[in-house]
């Protein structure tokens, strides 16, 4: 390379996406970059003129293996629509007089289905105009619903810790016995798919059985079915365990979440904020049932949690951030780097690149074959899908018992 490489994080962090970053970094120095900018909080910084030298942070081996530890978004993340090309050229003038002053010959973007909407924008900018630089996503997103790629960084730590975490609410929930029972329900990040709320099937094993019902957005959800169904678990059982995507919907398109709650706050690509799933359900069981209840929300925890990382997981994030830069040294532009499966055992898979016009705004949702008939669980094909991808572990390097992280200040 003889120019500079600019890099940035968009969307909803991982514990995987500063791995990504630390393979942009590497790639870039090896493939002999001069310098490797660093967006702060992505394009909506770069407009800004908000970018560091990740050089000044990344000083040595041990920085780049404390990054790729790091949950959450080491340069900050952004949540911003570009506007489209005829709408506004001015916002576009501005970004391309920035990366020309930078010296920019790659630009790497790390994110979901809106960051590469980022990436197809800028890379159509660039051939109408004329200009150098090279745009190359790079996949990212624990909701595992980006077209053409077998899966996503992020997701396979995020399935790892929801599957560790329920089977630890299995537990506790057999510790004591109430008089109608005990009905926790678990709410998990899924809006239009349910790659993340089929992951607490993992529970199972030898040791558990798993939860009792599983209950995606790719299927309408029937809340009277749902509370005979519970009704007829605790029959037979004094727990049940009940797993639901933040995002199911009523046969009408009402999200259950609204049900409970009014739903005000929308993001700048018209998403509306999710939250209230569990806590609704949980009050109509207890009304419907006389049960006690139990909501709970894994949130945050389910992308943040670096502690209990898959290593297959943050392999292949580092992976992709590599093959994002060699992708733009040799040449490609309007592309995103995709992990495609060699095979399942023992589990493979290798980096290819797609044009981003076909990845970018489209939803990849859990087929209807990994769901059983009923509605209300996954299938083994789904098992057989996810389970490679939490595989291993990556010991957090601990100072006086709690992980160290790389800590950049604002």
């Amino acid at each position: 390379m003889k120019g500079n490489v600019i890099v940035g994080q968009s969307g909803g962090p991982t514990a995987a996406i500063n791995s990504s970053l630390a393979g942009v970094y590497r790639t870039a120095r090896d493939r002999g970059a001069g310098k490797v900018y660093g967006m702060l909080h992505g394009i909506q910084g770069l407009l800004q003129e908000r970018y560091i030298d990740l050089s000044e942070y990344i000083k040595s081996d041990l920085d780049a293996e404390l990054l790729k530890r790091t949950p959450a978004a080491f340069l900050g993340s952004c949540r911003y629509k570009l506007p489209e090309i005829h709408e506004d050229r001015a916002v576009y003038d501005k970004i391309f007089e920035i990366l020309n002053k930078l010296d920019i010959e790659a630009f790497i973007y790390i994110g979901g289905n809106d960051s590469m909407d980022t990436i197809k924008k800028l890379s159509d900018y660039a051939i109408l105009t004329g200009f150098p630089t090279r745009f190359v996503g790079c996949p990212k997103t624990i909701d595992n619903d980006l077209a053409l790629t077998d899966h996503t960084p992020g997701y396979g730590s995020a399935a790892k810790y929801i599957g560790t975490s329920v089977k630890e609410i299995i537990r506790d929930s057999f510790c004591l016995e109430y008089g109608k029972g005990l009905v926790s329900i678990i709410e998990i990040m899924g809006r239009n798919a349910g790659w993340l709320t089929g992951a607490a099937a993992l529970a199972q094993g030898e040791d558990c059985n798993g939860p009792d019902l599983i209950y995606l957005p790719e299927l309408p959800f029937d809340i009277e079915k749902f509370g005979e169904k519970v009704r007829e678990l605790l029959e037979k059982r004094s727990s049940v365990v009940v797993a639901v995507s933040e995002g199911i919907r009523l046969t009408d398109g009402r999200y259950v979440c609204e049900l409970g709650q009014s739903v005000d706050f929308v993001d700048a690509f018209g998403h509306k904020q999710l939250s209230g799933t569990a806590n609704y359900l949980a009050s109509y069981i207890a009304g419907e049932i006389g049960c006690k209840t139990r909501a709970i929300e894994l949130s945050t925890l389910q992308r943040a949690a670096s502690h209990c990382s898959s290593r297959v997981d943050i392999l292949e994030a580092y992976q992709v951030g590599g093959a994002a830069v060699k992708a733009a040294d040799e040449g490609d532009s309007g592309k995103m780097v995709v992990l495609q499966r060699l095979s399942d055992d023992p589990y493979q898979a290798g980096t290819e690149v797609k044009d981003v016009h076909k990845i970018a705004n489209d939803e990849k949702v859990v087929p209807r074959d990994w769901i059983n008939q009923e509605g209300d669980y996954i299938t083994d094909d789904f098992i057989s899908y996810v389970r490679p991808l939490i595989q291993g572990d990556v010991s957090p390097i601990v100072v006086d018992g709690i992980p160290r992280h790389l800590y950049r200040k604002k």
